[in-house]
């Protein structure tokens, strides 16, 4: 769309982007489990649209905005992942979290036995298995290079992640611990 001032800029999301609105809540409905989940998913997406008009050639804009609504949706799900273990020598900061003053003695309970079922579910799979969700999930390794290093194929080591991540979530659900999802 180019440069544009203000009152085109409000014109041109007013033309393209407005319309799809309802389109943009159901497939956002679709992709969470709670309605007010639903709407802030719309909102961000809106908020990232209209920061990127000046990017936007004006062809398809259902087709960008709901690629802009799925990207926003996967980067919420990555800030919200849980981390499979954590170590001392890890530092993990997050832009824009501001944690609890005084987590609760629930919520401090919780966390100590589910990383304890984490821990004793990472420490029950075979050799092989656990190798892979160390390189991949805790080390940060790409599949390839988890591959290189251990000298099998690609595939391979996608299956074994499947595998060792699937053994540790049942032993999660197994334990109580797993968050249930709520029907729509």
């Amino acid at each position: 769309m180019g440069e544009a001032g203000p009152a085109d800029r409000h014109a041109v999301f007013a033309s393209y982007v407005l319309p799809e609105m309802e389109l943009l809540y159901r497939v956002a409905r679709t992709l969470t489990d709670q309605p007010a989940d639903a709407e802030d998913l719309v909102q961000d997406t809106l908020v990232r649209a209209y920061r990127a008009l000046d990017r936007f050639d004006g062809a398809y804009p259902r087709a960008w905005l709901l690629t802009i609504l799925r990207n926003t949706h996967i980067n919420r799900g990555r800030q919200r992942r849980p981390l499979l273990l954590r170590t001392d020598d890890m530092a993990v900061t997050e832009v824009g979290v501001v944690p609890p003053s005084v987590p609760s003695s629930e919520e401090v309970v919780l966390s100590e036995q589910f990383e304890a079922v984490v821990v004793e579910a990472l420490a029950a799979l075979s050799d092989k298995h656990r190798l892979v969700v160390e390189l991949v999930d805790i080390k940060g390794l790409s599949y390839q290079e988890a591959a290189d290093r251990l000298g099998v194929p690609r595939g391979t080591v996608m299956s074994r992640l499947h595998r060792g991540r699937a053994r540790i979530r049942a032993r999660i659900k197994a334990s109580g611990l797993a968050r249930r999802r709520e029907a729509p």
